[in-house]
C-alpha cells in the first residue's frame, strides 16, 4: 500500500480542495485520492466532470459567489468533520489582468478581480469551513500564497494587485490561527509557497529561468503535503515555502 503524505493527521480524513481543476489542485486532487490515509475528498472547481473515483466528491462551484461558498460547505457539514480545508485557486493574469510593472498600469477593475479571487474568497471559505475542522485531533486550513506577498522581501516592486493580494492572504491566515487557537487548539492554518510551478499561471514568466527552478505540478503537490503534514498547531499563521522554509511576512 502507498505510503500516507499526512500521517501526523491519523486516517479516515475528509479534505475539501478548492480549486481543484487548475495545475496545481489537479495534481494535489490527485495525490489526495491516492492518499490511503485520505478517505473523502471533495473537489470545488466551476467544472465539476472529474475522473470518476470512489472517494471523490465533485461539486461546481464559483468562489467568487459566497453563496456556491455556503451552499457546499453545507453539503460537507452534513457529513461530518473535516480534516484539511485547502484552497489551490489563484489568478496573476488573465483576459484583463496583467501584472503591473509601474504604478501607472493600475486599473481598478483588474485588481479587484485579483483581489476578489486571491484574497475574498480564501476569506470566504474560511468563513464557512473553519468552523468544521474537526477538534480533539489535527486539522488544518491552509491556503496558496506567495513569496511575492512577503513586504519585507520585495526589492524590485511592480506586481501590484498580485503582491497586496497575497500579502493581504497571508494576514488572513494570521489572523484565522489567532482565533483557532482560542476556539480549536488542534487546527491550524497555513501560507504556502509553492515556487514556480509548470502551469497555465507562470508559463509567460518562465523565460530565462533555470529548469531546475520550475517544479512540475505533481512534485509541488507532493512537497506541500509533506510541508502541511510537518507543521503544527505552534506554527500556525505563519507562510512557508514548498521547502518547509518560513517565509518572513
Amino acid at each position: 500500500m502507498r505510503k500516507t503524505q499526512l500521517a501526523s493527521f491519523g486516517t479516515g480524513l475528509s479534505v475539501a480542495l478548492y480549486g481543484a481543476s487548475g495545475g496545481i489542485g489537479t495534481a494535489l486532487r490527485e495525490a489526495l485520492l491516492a492518499d490511503p490515509a485520505v478517505e473523502r475528498v471533495f473537489a470545488f472547481s466551476r467544472r465539476s466532470h472529474f475522473p470518476a473515483h470512489e472517494k471523490l466528491t465533485a461539486i461546481a462551484t464559483d468562489i467568487r459567489r459566497e453563496e456556491m461558498i455556503a451552499d457546499g460547505a453545507a453539503l460537507m457539514r452534513a457529513e461530518g468533520p473535516l480534516h484539511l480545508v485547502l484552497v489551490a485557486s489563484g489568478i496573476l493574469h488573465g483576459d484583463d489582468v496583467h501584472p503591473e510593472k509601474s504604478w501607472r498600469q493600475i486599473e481598478a477593475g483588474a485588481m479587484e478581480e485579483v483581489l476578489r479571487v486571491n484574497t475574498l474568497a480564501p476569506a470566504l471559505i474560511a468563513k464557512h469551513t473553519l468552523p468544521l475542522l474537526a477538534r480533539g485531533r489535527k486539522s488544518c486550513f491552509a491556503a496558496l500564497s506567495a513569496r511575492i506577498g512577503s513586504i519585507s522581501d520585495n526589492r524590485l516592486g511592480g506586481w501590484h494587485a498580485y503582491r497586496a493580494s497575497k500579502a493581504a492572504l497571508n494576514m488572513l491566515i494570521r489572523t484565522f490561527a489567532i482565533e483557532l487557537a482560542r476556539k480549536n487548539e488542534e487546527a491550524l492554518a497555513l501560507a504556502l509557497h509553492p515556487g514556480t510551478v509548470d502551469t497555465a499561471l507562470s508559463a509567460p514568466f518562465q523565460r530565462g529561468l533555470p529548469e531546475r527552478q520550475v517544479q512540475s505540478p505533481e512534485e509541488t503537490a507532493r512537497h506541500l503535503l509533506k510541508v502541511i503534514d510537518e507543521k503544527g498547531p505552534g506554527e500556525s499563521g505563519r507562510c512557508f515555502a514548498f521547502d518547509g522554509t518560513e517565509i518572513a511576512p
